[in-house]
């Protein structure tokens, strides 16, 4: 952790700009055979909410990133596709993996907000109640 931290702040401080994946890109990629992983940075009740979640995502919070990075570290070298509510704490987490070692990270650009706007499916949706 404590090599972690200064190449995290040089990275922050350098403004390293992450990768962007649209919609389209990021879904043609989900229907090819494997090989990415696609990372929610959203709290665990917005991950279940009303934006619901991309089918096969997993559900790691950002500010919960720094001590599991060993739980992802396989992912080091394959695409690792970042998503959040907008596009904001998927950029600041590409950041902390990129800072991490991890090689090929991007960004889900307009996050779940877009990628329901576009109509792609979702997984976990919560039901919306009607006033």
């Amino acid at each position: 952790m404590r090599q972690f931290l200064p190449r995290l702040m040089r990275r922050l401080r350098g403004g390293e700009a992450p990768r962007w994946i649209d919609e389209d890109e990021l879904a043609s990629r989900l229907e090819e055979a494997g090989g990415i992983a696609v990372i929610d940075v959203r709290m665990p009740d917005e991950f279940t909410g009303p934006l619901g979640h991309i089918a096969g995502s997993s559900n790691m919070p950002i500010g919960e990133l720094p001590e599991r990075l060993s739980e992802i570290k396989a992912l080091k070298d394959i695409p690792v596709i970042l998503v959040c509510w907008t596009d904001k704490r998927s950029a600041n987490a590409a950041a902390l993996l990129q800072g991490a070692g991890f090689r090929d990270v991007w960004v889900l650009r307009g996050g779940m907000e877009r990628w329901n706007r576009s109509g792609r499916p979702v997984d976990g949706r919560a039901a919306v109640a009607s006033a």
